[in-house]
Formats: C-alpha cells, sequence, structure tokens
C-alpha cells in the first residue's frame, strides 16, 4: 500500500491512545474504557502490508502501555498475534462486507485484552480480576465491534479525499476516426 495509508493509521493510532486517556466519560457511564487499538489493527491487517502492521502494533502497544498501569511493551505482542494472522490470510476475508468487519473487530478486541492478561499473569504481575472484569471485558468487545466499521468507512473517505487516484487509461481514443477505402473488398 501506500506510505499516506500508514501515516494516516499511526496518526490515528496516537489521538486513539490520547484519547482513550483524556475522555473518560465512556469510563464513567459504561464503567469501563472502549479500547480502539484492536479496532485499528483489523482495519491496517485487511489494508496495509505487514510492515505497517509490525509499526502499529510496537508503536500502538507502546503508547497504550505508557499511559497505562501495564508494563511496557505488555500489549505488542497481543496487538500483533490479533495483527498478522489477518493479514496473511486477508485474501480469503470478504473485507467490504460491514458484518464481517464487525465480527472481526470483536474477535479482535476480545482477544487482545485476553491475551494481555495472559502475558501479564506469565510475568508475575497480579492485575485486578474479578466479576467486573468479565463486564469490561463485555464492554470493550462490544466497542471494539462498533468501531470497526467505523474505522472502515473514515479511511475509505480519507483515502479517496486525499490520496492520489489512478486514471485508468485506454489504447482506444474516442476522436479517432477509421477511414475504409470503399475499393478494398
Amino acid at each position: 500500500m501506500n506510505v499516506f495509508n500508514t501515516i494516516l493509521v499511526l496518526a490515528t493510532a496516537f489521538l486513539a491512545v490520547f484519547g482513550e486517556t483524556v475522555f473518560t466519560a465512556p469510563h464513567y457511564l459504561l464503567g469501563a474504557q472502549v479500547d480502539l487499538l484492536p479496532a485499528l489493527m483489523i482495519y491496517a491487517a485487511l489494508n496495509t502490508n505487514v510492515v505497517s502492521v509490525s509499526i502499529l502494533a510496537v508503536a500502538g502497544g507502546l503508547w497504550f502501555d505508557a499511559l497505562s498501569a501495564n508494563p511496557l511493551g505488555a500489549t505488542v505482542l497481543p496487538l500483533f498475534a490479533v495483527g498478522f494472522p489477518i493479514c496473511v490470510q486477508r485474501d480469503f476475508i470478504l473485507r467490504e462486507l460491514p458484518f464481517a468487519q464487525v465480527f472481526l473487530g470483536a474477535l479482535a478486541s476480545a482477544l487482545v485484552p485476553a491475551i494481555t492478561i495472559l502475558i501479564l499473569l506469565s510475568g508475575g504481575n497480579q492485575p485486578l480480576l474479578g466479576w467486573s472484569s468479565l463486564w469490561q471485558w463485555i464492554v470493550m468487545t462490544a466497542g471494539g465491534a462498533a468501531a470497526t466499521p467505523i474505522f472502515f468507512a473514515l479511511f475509505d473517505w480519507c483515502n479517496h479525499a486525499f490520496g492520489y487516484q489512478l486514471q485508468t487509461e485506454s489504447s482506444f481514443r474516442p476522436d479517432r476516426e477509421i477511414h475504409r477505402d470503399k475499393k478494398a473488398k
């Protein structure tokens, strides 16, 4: 893909992580903060290359961990573990269908926190787990599922508005006239 799409994805990841820390109204209303990075990873895995997915996993994971209680680097592997298989198998996924986008967004938003918890527990950390964690996991999954088609629509609009559109050319010129000799038969 092009560099513009990668820059746009990384800028959105930065703004999403920053927005999650600044805007706390969803946390107070729902009792959980919606994580937008897994939904963004789904878009990047389906529409960019492996390098962009890797950069998003590293940069987005480090940005998220720097502003959360996670140890630095705990979210990098879960984001990459969700994005890489989808990027490799993207030719078999119906990426234009909103149902597929919602399903993949829900799957990614459910797997990333689960893998992060496993990494934290295997690293000797003691995350706060209880019945409220189940509610937070459900809210994060539903929020990521709802955000994925929004990301697809937003990036399609941005690519159409700001991206370079290829001009299709044909060897046929519409102003060309063919003259035939009446004697040649």
